[in-house]
């Protein structure tokens, strides 16, 4: 019997600010006093609070220790575990609480979330399916056993899931099509090719809970009559692809996946395909053409997947945070539980990744509906450095921008796609007023011309040309018509082109024109980007009024392009200077301004 049980974030963002080295420092310090085997020290999953990692929580005292470093561990050792204290200093401090948080139950960051998903995430070790079992897994899956594939459709259809993974088709009603298709042969595909950059929550979910994406497998393979499936994951994600290893390995032991599982006369068996990493694949026909080892490229539909899709086979393809509803649904009843959360037309909650300019960076699961303002500010702790709201850019690099003047528009899928944005995976980047918009959808068009498959002209051709254009209007060289251009040609790309990708990948182009006209006109007319981001577009001046001469600015240039005496203003060679923005960024007194090029009116940052 353990004393305590220690769980460490062991999921990619802790482990890459440290985490393992605080394992072990841990572990040393324990060892050193003779008290290792009175604690149970786990690795565990995601508790997504990522701002703050790494992370330890101690039950059963309930404390959650964070933004911890190898050189905490004899202080946390010889007070909480040996004297009973709280190391207060190692507690969560923040603007948002007067006092330092002890808990999760008292950090502003989870007071609006909801968790479906991310249930067992940070609580149970990733790798023990014991504790998954412990905490009811694989309930749902006996259920299942006992009723009739239909009846299991069903259920998903009226507990009103929609998929996860960025159209937001009806689940149950996907799952219906695979059953009713005719074959004997069918498989169930899981999507965990998660390439929109600032977005992690199917790796997180993978690393934390592995098994209920293997119990939401088991069941729809149940409802669809398929004996095979498939996870489709990329090959960045090595962490998740271990543990889904074990846990796959681990089920097949307890007897829950291979032949005649518990004597239900049900064969079901689970492979994993590593993705070479191809954003295009997550396309849900590019990604069974990459599993039957073809290149990943989409192809026109129909056939749908359900009727014709891996191997030729009825398929039914769900994304990591779907199947991994699934369990819960069908376990408790779709329209009791779950049903009972979200809005009308999107049911349940929905997992986002809060990147960019934000505050609290990390993983969160919140109830459908929810308000952009709730997310960005009550659990994304609002703007970093106490700047203002821009926008944020939601569904990843196909989806679109919302500006600060919806922060209160409920997040839906129906309310999305209104705004010109998508749902998407799951991705949020937040922006400032420091964000250039049209460098924005510059970026994120190069993001997915970079990575169409080439297939299709529309999106091969049109993308490029597009990018063209963005390209002039940041270098100085935009023409008034260039908008009209923009604006037929993305239309044209999304009408014409063969696959979701080139479909959606114009949103941030028409998003941004829709709502920051005013950026691009600047741009093209005054030749002048106000965020200072263009560098073809600005100077940066130092005024004189404010500069006290201090001399951070000038230690902080990378080219010594800033002189001056200290404790007196201080002057930019713009000769010398290459925009970086070094010095804006430590400048504490805002002394440093941006100007249109060739102009002699200063604009203030």
């Amino acid at each position: 019997m353990y004393e305590k049980h220690l769980m460490i974030c062991g999921a990619t963002g802790c482990l890459s600010s440290g985490s393992q080295s605080v394992e072990q420092a841990l572990i040393e310090e324990l060892e050193k006093r003779g008290i290792r085997d009175n604690y149970r020290l786990v690795m565990g999953g995601c508790p997504g609070f990522c701002e703050v990692g790494p992370i330890i929580v101690i039950y059963p005292d309930e404390v959650l220790y964070c933004r911890l470093k190898p050189k905490h561990m004899a202080e946390l050792v010889e007070k909480h575990l040996v004297g009973g204290e709280i190391v207060e200093k190692l507690l969560y401090k923040g603007p948002d609480v007067d006092v330092p948080a002890r808990f999760y139950d008292t950090i502003p960051f989870y007071a609006k979330q909801k968790f479906n998903v991310l249930r067992n995430s940070g609580i149970i070790d990733p790798e023990s399916i014991d504790e998954y079992i412990m905490r009811g897994g694989y309930r749902a899956f006996t259920r299942s056993l006992e009723m009739e594939p239909a009846a299991i459709c069903e259920e998903v259809k009226s507990a009103g899931l929609r998929g996860r993974g960025g159209a937001g088709f009806s689940t149950g009603l996907k799952w219906e099509f695979t059953l009713n298709a005719v074959g004997q042969k069918k498989y169930v595909v899981c999507n965990a090719d998660e390439g929109d950059p600032g977005a992690f929550m199917d790796r997180s979910i993978l690393e934390g809970d592995p098994h209920a994406i293997l119990e939401g497998m088991l069941i729809c393979g149940r409802a669809i009559g398929a004996n095979e499936g498939y996870v489709y994951c990329r090959a960045e994600y090595p962490l998740a692809i271990k543990r889904l290893k074990i846990a796959i390995s681990k089920a097949e032991e307890y007897g829950l996946l291979g032949e005649n599982i518990l004597g239900y006369n049900y064969n079901f068996k689970i492979n994993i395909k590593e993705g070479a990493g191809a954003f295009v694949c997550g396309e849900e026909t590019a990604l069974l053409a990459s599993i039957e080892g073809k290149r990943g490229m989409p192809r026109p539909r129909p056939p749908f997947p359900a009727q014709s899709g891996l191997f030729g086979k009825p398929t039914t393809i769900n994304n990591v945070e779907t199947l991994a509803n699934i369990p819960l649904i069908v376990k408790e009843g779709g329209a009791v539980e779950f049903a009972s959360v979200g809005t009308e037309g999107s049911k349940g909650t929905k997992v986002f990744a809060l990147a960019g300019k934000i505050r609290n960076t990390g993983l969160c699961e919140v109830p459908m509906g929810i308000t952009i303002r709730e997310i960005i500010y009550d659990v994304g702790g609002g703007i970093k450095g106490g700047r203002d709201f821009k926008a944020v850019q939601a569904g990843g690099p196909s989806g679109g921008c919302i500006p600060a003047e919806q922060l209160d528009l409920p997040i839906d899928y129906d309310s999305l796609n209104k705004a010109g944005a998508i749902m998407g995976s799951g991705g949020l980047v937040v922006m400032d007023e420091r964000t250039c918009m049209v460098d924005l959808a510059r970026y994120f068009l190069s993001f997915t011309q970079k990575e169409s498959c080439g297939k299709c002209t529309p999106c091969r051709e049109g993308t490029k040309r597009m990018l063209e254009i963005l390209n002039r209007i940041t270098e100085g060289e935009g023409k008034p018509e260039d908008l009209d251009i923009l604006d037929s040609m993305a239309y044209s790309i999304k009408d014409s082109s063969l696959c979701g990708l080139g479909q959606t990948c114009p949103n941030p182009v028409l998003s941004t024109i829709r709502y920051f006209r005013h950026e691009y006109e600047e741009h093209i007319n005054n030749k002048f980007c106000r965020a200072g981001v263009c560098k073809a577009l600005f100077n940066y001046k130092i005024d004189p009024e404010t500069c006290t001469g201090c001399t951070v600015c000038a230690r902080a240039c990378p080219v010594d392009a800033i002189s001056g005496e200290k404790k007196l203003p201080h002057e930019i060679n713009l000769d010398l200077c290459t925009n970086c923005g070094s010095c804006i960024e430590k400048c504490r007194f805002d002394a440093i301004i941006i100007k249109p090029v060739g102009r002699e009116a200063d604009v203030s940052n």
